[in-house]
């Protein structure tokens, strides 16, 4: 990709949607969790655990080159994106559970995305050729981090504001993942017909999967359904421009960004398609009218 889209573009990319989440965030959205602790505990076991193991799963069944592989698992290993908010809004989930999950998930990324990508390169023995230095990795963060506690002190200090804002940063932080999964495209255009073949059923497999157990597994867990709504959206999607940042400028593979790329074209139109579907299997009934009698 063009130097000047990954040094300076990129980053400012993420920061932006960072800071996004951060004018979304309250002190209480992290105290939430004493609130709610069954709802958070459920959605951060698939998170953390489940996904990256049916994730590493699919790759291994499928048998992905070792690039496109790390790269799934990377994606595996990034916390819910900013979209899952709005996603969640639009399909009557609880909002304020996604706020929280995201915020919590993002600072646990700090090790657990390293710690995956780490264990998938190891897996493929591609350590020589392909490195996670513990300094690109903080930096990373400070870029995911800073944005964010920015962004909670502009809600704190002027909430007014922090609300004018929220509409049009989503709209460019959607506008942004679009710009960047284009470039990732064209950049690997001779390849990316091959690509599309090795990971687009990956890619497709694991946006559905996330979905699913990110509704079924809290309602079987006994989790209401607007809180069932709003773990599936947060699970099943992604936050791809931090995995697309930490492919192209912490692991400098391009390729390792394609998953990232590809997932997202699914997201969107599964997370609504599955959005649609369970909100209106969760809709109340409306109780029939009483009859009055004289």
């Amino acid at each position: 990709m063009d130097s000047v889209l990954t040094t300076v573009g990129l980053p400012i990319a993420l920061a932006i949607i960072m800071l996004g989440l951060g004018l979304d965030l309250t002190a209480n959205d992290f105290r939430r969790v004493g609130r709610h602790p069954r709802a958070v505990g459920v959605a951060l076991a698939c998170q953390l655990l489940l996904l990256p193991a049916v994730c590493f799963g699919l790759v291994v069944l499928l048998d992905l080159p070792a690039l496109l592989g790390i790269g799934m698992l990377l994606l595996a290993a990034s916390p819910g994106g900013t979209s899952a908010n709005l996603f969640s809004h639009l399909f009557r989930g609880d909002v304020a559970l996604n706020i929280t999950l995201t915020a919590i998930n993002s600072v646990i990324a700090l090790f657990t995305l390293p710690l995956i990508t780490g264990l998938a390169i190891s897996y493929y023995d591609r350590g020589e050729d392909v490195a996670l230095p513990v300094v690109e990795v903080a930096r990373v963060f400070a870029i995911v981090l800073v944005p964010v506690a920015i962004g909670m002190v502009v809600r704190a200090r002027a909430a007014a504001f922090a609300g004018r804002m929220e509409r049009p940063v989503r709209i460019g932080s959607a506008v942004i993942l679009a710009v960047l999964v284009l470039g990732i495209l064209l950049d690997q255009s001779e390849n990316v017909g091959s690509y599309l073949a090795d990971v687009g059923l990956a890619a497709g497999l694991f946006c559905a999967i996330s979905l699913v157990v990110g509704y079924v597994v809290p309602k079987a867990a006994g989790i209401q359904d607007d809180q069932a709504i709003a773990s599936s959206m947060e699970i099943g999607v992604h936050n791809a421009t931090l995995a697309i940042f930490v492919a192209v400028e912490v692991l400098e593979e391009t390729e390792i960004s394609i998953p990232a790329a590809v997932y997202s074209v699914f997201m969107f139109v599964l997370a609504g398609l599955w959005g649609s579907f369970v909100s209106r299997r969760s809709a109340p009934v409306a109780a029939p009218a009483e009859t009055t009698h004289a």
